[in-house]
């Protein structure tokens, strides 16, 4: 284990190392590596990207309440069963429309995931104007993280050769992107939860192109400042552009090789049933925006997935609770596999708890996933309900 300073054992037996540095960068400039010596001082969390409010607050709640914000925010944090040797590392990439949100929040708290037998890295990233304005910055945060887990993951008990990058909505499109960008094996499985892949249309070049066009900011602009352009930008630009306009900042994918990505990631893509149903007003409309941008793209990835050689399961979340106002709603897997105090009032769950099977059923499958790939999973296609 690495040198522990604020960090304690909890009484469950995990050890929690919070507000990690990975790297370090100036506004608009490339990330450099941070330099780890070993010492862990870590019992804080870490800060979150200057965001503006998240518009499904009313929906799953805060997800930043309690935390400083600071466009230095290169920070991770890891949680591990204590003694662990050589266990299956999963590392999560939160979703927000990479605009809001933080790997450091308490709805992302994962002791019942570790307590699975797996070692969880949550990883903050630059976000909107300050990352995905120009060179892909936020992607080469994510990518910096990843180097990082390989070269120090060891020293919390977890195995660089097996590392499952997952994550939701905006997460599951920043796993998407790094799948097809990471040449050094940093990963080696991946969960894409709801990712929003139908955002990802021919107008996307263009759509950046204009927001750089629109934005006006240095290196010397106040971060509220920044805020302020980047809410206006959204506000002209996004509707111009259908449904990527939804979505306007986004890592930048040129040519891909689908083959080569697919012969080194084993995947576990899926989408709720009702992943649309938070974007618009009516049950008709949202089943047509839950299979345009998520339940559709998901069964094509998939599909190529599979053609291209790689292995590939399905799932579909359509757990929801009695009265829920929006069905199985976008965001309404994620307390069952986190920690479900950090959800606790959340609109979307109309003020029930999670199922406790259930959500010990979904941990299960996820760690498992983890550990051990296909082999894991009891079909190639898996339903999720009460």
């Amino acid at each position: 284990m690495p040198t522990i300073g604020t960090v304690l054992i909890n009484a469950e037996g995990l050890v929690r190392a919070r507000g990690v540095r990975y790297a370090t960068a100036s506004r608009f400039a490339k990330p450099e590596p941070h330099e780890w010596d070993g010492v862990v001082d870590a019992g804080e969390r870490g800060p979150a990207c200057p965001q503006p409010p998240s518009a499904l607050a009313a929906l799953v709640g805060n997800s930043v309440e309690g935390l400083a914000f600071d466009e230095h925010c290169h920070v991770l944090s890891v949680t591990a069963p204590a003694g662990a040797s050589g266990l299956p590392v999963m590392v999560w990439f939160h979703g927000g429309a990479y605009v809001t949100g933080s790997g450091e929040s308490v709805k992302y708290d994962c002791d019942l995931l570790a307590s699975e037998g797996v070692v969880v890295v949550r990883v903050s990233y630059r976000l909107g104007v300050f990352g995905y304005l120009r060179d892909n910055l936020g992607l080469l945060d994510q990518l910096t993280a990843l180097r990082w887990v390989r070269d120090n993951i060891a020293a919390f008990g977890g195995d660089p050769a097996n590392v499952t990058a997952f994550g939701q909505s905006a997460g599951a499109d920043s796993v998407y992107a790094l799948m097809l960008t990471d040449t050094e094996g940093l990963f080696h499985r991946a969960v894409l939860q709801s990712a929003p892949l139908g955002t990802r249309g021919p107008e996307r070049a263009e759509m950046t192109a204009a927001l750089r066009s629109s934005v006006s900011v240095d290196a010397s602009t106040p971060a509220d400042d920044v805020l302020v352009a980047q809410i206006a930008v959204v506000a002209e630009v996004g509707p111009r552009f259908g449904p990527s306009g939804a979505m306007p900042f986004a890592p930048e994918l040129g040519e891909v090789d689908l083959a080569a990505a697919a012969s080194r990631v084993e995947l576990l893509v899926g989408h709720t049933a009702d992943d649309g149903s938070p974007y618009v007003p009516s049950r008709e409309h949202w089943e047509v925006v839950t299979e345009l941008i998520f339940a559709g793209p998901a069964r094509q990835l998939a599909r190529d997935w599979e053609a291209a050689g790689g292995q590939v399961a399905t799932y579909r979340f359509q757990w929801a609770p009695p009265g829920a106002p929006l069905g199985a709603c976008h965001c309404m897997e994620l307390p069952f596999l986190f920690d479900p105090a950090g959800w606790s009032g959340a609109g979307m769950l109309a003020g029930h708890e999670p199922d406790v099977g259930l959500a010990k059923t979904v941990r299960g499958l996820w760690a498992g996933f983890a550990r051990n790939g296909m082999d894991a999973l009891p079909s190639r296609s898996l339903e999720f309900d009460a």
